[in-house]
């Protein structure tokens, strides 16, 4: 396979990606493995398989099968994007979290992000941050169902044209940093107090949710601890569940509390370093397309216009706006001129901005020549 800087151009999922999303592949560097982690992840197959025969949703085994996933050692990424080429996606290596707009991204052109670490042995059950068993054990052999992976494709669609504000990337750097603490072995409990502290900070000084940090929270009770059928019966199909010993246990047990699945779960915000005191549950994988598409059509992309605009301008965080033309413009949108009927007539940015057409930056109309912002008229005139 041709591989190059931890990508795998011969996969056609993992080609097709645009160069801002390839600069988060790193190489997967399989010979720092040690026998421990060999080790726990065979121990992890052996012993979620063992119990998940009951209690998952029936693709997963089918799935482990079709993937071909050895329980003898850990994965390489070359191997993952050979069995994933086969229903049409790909994988590539990360360092731990990304950007959530980016995950989202990756999504979207049925790529899977594959933390490459693997969990220490005193988190055997658990841990806070991404590592291979989550990623390659979980994931990976859900998406042969193909109602989930079209599923999984469109909220990448959908994620990656959703308004996120600085404090979103706030909070993610502050639970990126938490995870790497606590997965990290000896860590000073003084430190993980403080990140800890800070985390719950952020959460609290987040303010009105931004389209990123709901769809998260979808993206949370489902594609991560998500289950399926009914509240009595339910069965696991979330990654986050399948790939952890512990919890794939107990958020079966009645002080977990089960609820229909709707568009309220966007309301629930998570915490991703303990256990979960609540799990939804859909009746089926369509069940999920309808509640994503739901949100979706709320979405400023979506409802477009002065509302669309206005959302933008309260994100203060870089976003796209496109018009009728095709010509978008991308940047921190400042201010909207409206007339007498409230319909925008002009609308400005500020800082770095660009001009594209239908996703091709238009030559000449990059950051470097729009460095203090652009504005124009919009509308008929």
């Amino acid at each position: 396979m041709k591989s190059q800087g931890g990508i795998s151009y011969s996969n056609a999922a993992v080609a097709a990606c645009p160069k801002h999303l390839l600069q988060f592949a790193v190489d997967q560097r399989y010979d720092d493995y040690t026998s421990v982690d060999h080790a726990v992840w065979r121990f992890i197959m052996r012993q979620n398989t063992f119990f998940l025969r009951e209690y998952a949703h029936k693709v997963y085994f089918q799935g482990l099968l079709n993937t071909g996933i050895s329980f003898e050692r850990i994965p390489r990424i070359e191997e993952m994007n050979d069995i994933l080429a086969k229903i049409g996606w790909g994988a590539v290596a990360v360092d731990g979290f990304i950007p959530p707009a980016a995950f989202m991204e990756f999504q979207a052109y049925k790529v899977l992000v594959i933390a490459c670490d693997m969990r220490q042995i005193h988190h055997i059950e658990y841990t806070p941050a991404p590592d291979i068993v989550h990623e390659a054990a979980g994931h990976a052999p859900i998406i042969v169902d193909r109602e989930y992976s079209n599923y999984l494709q469109r909220f990448g669609e959908v994620g990656a044209k959703a308004m996120s504000s600085k404090k979103d990337f706030e909070l993610y750097q502050a639970i990126r940093h938490l995870s790497i603490l606590k997965e990290r072995p000896n860590a000073d409990p003084k430190e993980v107090e403080e990140a800890t502290k800070l985390v719950e900070h952020r959460q609290k000084t987040l303010g009105e949710p931004s389209e990123m940090a709901l769809l998260s929270r979808l993206h949370w009770w489902t594609v991560e601890y998500g289950l399926i059928g009914t509240l009595e019966n339910p069965k696991i199909y979330g990654a986050g569940l399948l790939s952890s010993i512990g919890e794939s246990v107990s958020c079966l047990e009645p002080e977990v509390k089960k609820i229909p699945y709707s568009i309220d779960a966007q309301t629930h915000a998570f915490d991703i370093t303990t256990k979960q005191p609540q799990l939804f549950v859909c009746r089926d994988f369509q069940h999920l397309k309808d509640v994503l598409e739901e949100f979706a059509g709320k979405m400023a992309y979506q409802v477009a216009g002065l509302e669309g605009i206005n959302k933008a301008i309260e994100c203060n965080n870089v976003a796209t706006c496109e018009y009728s033309s095709g010509l978008q413009v991308s940047g921190i949108f400042e201010e909207v001129i409206t007339d007498e009927n409230n319909s925008p007539i002009y609308l400005r940015t500020t800082g770095n901005s660009a001009l594209a057409f239908r996703g091709k930056e238009l030559e000449g109309h990059s950051i470097d020549y729009h460095k203090d912002g652009f504005g124009s008229p919009v509308g008929k005139w």
